[in-house]
């Protein structure tokens, strides 16, 4: 866990993450993966704009469609601006294994299985949400 007393250091402005915008090309898809293959709840829709906002509870992700503006190359995580990856912890090893599963079953590309994190305990599985968002699930042993 991050330091709650940073030698030297004032107390945080924020208080951690409201709700994660993404803007995907592939709206109803994505959704799905949330709402589908994690179980999320659909909380809201703006067919206007269009978006949809979904939640594990705990956490709100917006995801805006993508205007289409020409040909848009895949994000490179390793040489783009921008999201690197968005990751969501999970709350034990079986759950971690359980995610693993569903992603692999909906199809999702998977870039690893989990695994340990350097030298671990901690554990990771990454894997791209259907708009090519680079997504992993996290696993702190206590």
């Amino acid at each position: 866990m991050i330091e709650d007393d940073v030698a030297g250091s004032s107390p945080a402005a924020t208080q951690g993450i409201h709700h994660l915008g993404l803007t995907v090309s592939r709206l109803a898809e994505s959704a799905a993966f949330f709402t589908g293959t994690l179980g999320w709840q659909e909380v809201r829709r703006v067919p206007e704009y269009p978006a949809i906002f979904v939640s594990d509870g705990t956490l709100m992700v917006t995801l805006w469609q993508a205007v289409e503006t020409g040909s848009t190359g895949s994000f490179d995580h390793q040489h783009n601006v921008g999201l690197h990856h968005v990751a969501f912890r999970v709350a034990s090893r079986a759950a971690l294994d359980a995610v693993f599963a569903r992603v692999q079953a909906s199809g999702a590309r998977i870039e690893f299985a989990p695994e340990r994190l350097r030298d671990g305990p901690v554990m990771h599985m990454m894997c791209y949400e259907p708009s090519g968002i680079r997504v992993e699930f996290i696993w702190l042993p206590e």
